[in-house]
């Protein structure tokens, strides 16, 4: 079958890879209708080693269900499902407490010899815990936005869940990517009165006060803090950060107020960064956020989307088929595109 693979910085290709089969009485074929292009696969582009190619890309899919192992027993053959980012049991004591992110014997896809979501089928493994069923089918209006449940909405939602927003917050989001965008209405969903957006691209800031931002701010440094903390009366409450470079983490415990919180979902490319007495420490500010359990959320949101309450495919400003995922890339990167939809 046909999938992307980078092959280094800058250079993805779509190839031919071995066809999925089934190896654990708990895995499902799916044939994959939708997936799309993340913000996150863009650190890889800009940095990988040729050496270390080439691997499977893509973590965010919808599919049709092909074939089932004989323990699975929650999907079936014919059903329409959505994966989350990453596969779990759906039984271990992280997730059964929400953190699915952490099961003990889940992982990512395209890791490890897992099947990447950039093609044209995946295997799944832990099918049970990993997939959820759709109530649509496969082209219909709303999997634009169904296939946010996988990745970007939950992660904007989680931002705003592990920030504490709540109904009267202000919230300021660092970024106006994808995950900053759906951080946006995940605080409007959860009652956030003020929602100032830190992003400097208009198309995507208007599409953020769409959302529910209610200030944007372009500046950028000492300049966007001062402008924050003015808007806010002297900082934010919460601050959600979808960036995941140090200027955006700087950004972040700039603008928050004393005794607030720093929610981080931009996956970070840094390691060390300040977290003391003139960052966080002195200020009472708590550092809180991590890689979205996406599966846990999925209950949750997808009513809202069913229902027509939000509509956070909005997101999606360009669609291709398998062939166009090297030219999705570098739009992406251009900041051509804000997140490429893929229908293999």
């Amino acid at each position: 079958m046909r999938a992307a693979l980078m092959y280094g910085a800058g250079d993805v290709r779509i190839g031919d890879v071995a066809d999925p089969s089934l190896k654990e009485p708990t895995d499902a074929l799916v044939r994959i209708t939708t997936a799309c292009v993340c913000g996150s696969d863009l650190h890889p582009y800009h940095s990988m080693s040729p050496s270390d190619g080439p691997v499977r890309m893509g973590h965010e899919f919808i599919g049709v269900v092909e074939e089932t192992g004989s323990e699975v027993r929650t999907v079936k053959p014919g059903d329409l499902v959505v994966a989350p980012f990453a596969y779990s049991d759906g039984t271990c004591e992280f997730c059964r407490s929400g953190l699915q992110t952490s099961c003990v014997h889940g992982g990512f896809w395209a890791r490890n010899g897992v099947d990447g979501g950039q093609g044209e089928a995946a295997r799944v493994p832990l099918a049970d815990g990993t997939l959820v069923k759709l109530p649509v089918g496969a082209d219909d209006a709303l999997i634009p936005s169904l296939l946010t449940l996988s990745d970007v909405l939950g992660t904007g939602h989680h931002a705003a869940f592990r920030g504490g927003v709540k109904q009267g917050s202000v919230v300021t989001v660092v970024g106006d990517g994808a995950v900053g965008l759906l951080a946006v209405l995940a605080a409007k969903r959860l009652g956030a009165e003020q929602i100032v957006l830190m992003g400097r691209h208009t198309a995507r800031t208007d599409l953020g006060r769409d959302f529910g931002a209610t200030d944007v701010v372009a500046e950028r440094g000492a300049e966007g803090i001062e402008k924050v903390r003015e808007l806010t009366g002297g900082g934010s409450e919460i601050v959600l950060e979808a960036v995941g470079y140090r200027p955006a983490y700087e950004q972040a415990y700039g603008v928050v107020r004393p005794g607030g919180t720093i929610s981080r979902v931009g996956v970070p490319q840094y390691e060390e960064a300040p977290i003391g007495f003139g960052s966080l420490f002195g200020q009472n500010i708590t550092l809180t956020g991590g890689p979205a359990p996406a599966r846990a959320y999925i209950a949750e949101l997808l009513p809202d989307i069913l229902e027509g309450r939000i509509e956070p495919g909005r997101v999606f400003d360009r669609t291709v088929d398998l062939a166009g995922v090297p030219e999705g890339y570098r739009a992406m990167d251009a900041r051509e595109a804000l997140k490429v939809l893929v229908r293999p």
